[in-house]
């Protein structure tokens, strides 16, 4: 195994995308040296090195993502007593060196009691590497890291520098390659049909990329332009579904006007705006806001959670072929896990498809460390129903 400076890059992901950089890169300085050398004149040099700067930008900008990480919580980190907002009261307890658990007692409401993680509006535990990230956007496995405070803005400089590269990379090959067909008086040698080959494949390389890294610098630019993660638009989304038919209103409480949004994020040396713990907040909202929210949605979900036992063992595969094609041709359109379970086992669910559920195996609830929660089909298990209704589940944390 990789140690060292390297190991952060020594996965299929990095891998994977120096390998797309490479053959672009090389191929669009080969045919672009051939088709409009940079020696013709001004524009054709001003064209190579417009290429050559956006290929070293990606470069610059995909390394730094990966190597200047998201930011972690400080281990021993407690929350500020001053940022507690009347009617809240709360008590510290760290689970282990490196995480904090808050405990929120809403004073208005009779013992309710919420286990929160702080602040889980702007950090979120990364569960494959077992650490609190500063307003953790998603896990990339692109660059084998999370996107978070500090390198979302190099993340965003590197979508966009790939995006531009990739489109001059596409001009300049399609014009060598139509050169060539057309059979237009050319200086350079005849290729041969293994370059041919080549060529074509990179402009497949260049608009895939154009396409695919497009639309998620759209997802990021909306984001910024919003000041919202990923996480935190899915909270804000059930926010809204929870005051459906009132005339209450939930209010981002970190969106001040998109100019400033835009300039927690976009600088040009790509270093953001605070320590990524503490944020400027709208008025009337405080830095619980968003937390308080979420814990409300997850006692409501804990509320809807059904309690399934399996009856026929479950390999935990993504493509579970023996329960037959419409399990396999409608898989949940997440990254999240498969588990697997065996014949007997209880699982907690609470989000249902047609053909999957998404629950946490019974045993392992309350454990961080050997909890099993994922998508598993929705035939492998029933419902364990009790004089004509669901069993109350005891889950603890989501």
């Amino acid at each position: 195994m990789c140690t060292g400076p390297f190991r952060k890059i020594f996965h299929w992901g990095p891998l994977t995308a120096l390998a797309i950089i490479k053959i672009i890169t090389t191929m669009t300085i080969y045919c672009s040296r051939q088709w409009w050398s940079p020696k013709e004149g001004f524009l054709a040099a001003a064209n190579f090195l417009l290429f050559f700067s956006l290929s070293g930008s990606t470069i610059y900008h995909f390394m730094s993502a990966i190597y200047e990480g998201p930011g972690y919580l400080p281990l021993g980190w407690r929350p500020h007593r001053g940022l507690i907002t009347a009617g809240n009261v709360m008590h510290y307890s760290n689970t282990n060196s490196n995480s904090i658990t808050v405990h929120i007692y809403e004073l208005s409401h009779d013992e309710l009691y919420q286990k929160l993680t702080y602040p889980i509006d702007i950090t979120n535990s990364n569960l494959l590497g077992g650490r609190c990230i500063l307003k953790m956007d998603h896990h990339c496995p692109w660059i084998n890291n999370c996107v978070g405070h500090y390198n979302h803005g190099y993340f965003t400089a590197f979508l966009a520098s790939a995006v531009g590269g990739c489109c001059v990379s596409t001009f300049i090959l399609v014009s060598w390659l139509l050169t060539v067909i057309t059979r237009r008086n050319y200086t350079f040698p005849s290729p041969s049909v293994f370059t041919l080959i080549l060529v074509v494949f990179t402009i497949g390389l260049s608009i895939g990329v154009v396409f695919a890294v497009g639309m998620l610098l759209y997802i990021q630019l909306s984001a910024i332009l919003r000041n919202t993660t990923g996480i935190e638009d899915w909270i804000l989304e059930k926010a809204k579904y929870r005051r459906f038919g009132t005339d209450d209103v939930f209010i981002h409480p970190y969106s001040k006007g998109r100019l400033f949004n835009i300039k927690q994020v976009l600088k040009w040396h790509c270093t953001p705006e605070g320590d990524g713990i503490v944020w400027p907040v709208r008025e009337g909202c405080d830095q619980y806001t968003l937390t308080v929210e979420q814990g409300y949605q997850k006692l409501e979900k804990r509320k809807r959670a059904r309690r399934y036992r399996v009856v026929s063992n479950v390999s935990g595969s993504w493509v579970p072929v023996t329960y037959g094609w419409c399990v396999v041709c409608h898989p949940p359109c997440t990254d999240e896990p498969r588990i697997k379970l065996s014949v007997g086992d209880t699982v907690i669910v609470t989000r249902w498809r047609k053909y999957w559920l998404f629950g946490e195996k019974q045993d392992t609830i309350g454990d961080p460390k050997k909890r099993i929660r994922g998508w598993f089909p929705h035939s492998s298990a029933i419902e364990v129903v009790e004089n004509g209704r669901n069993i109350p589940t005891d889950l603890k944390d989501d």
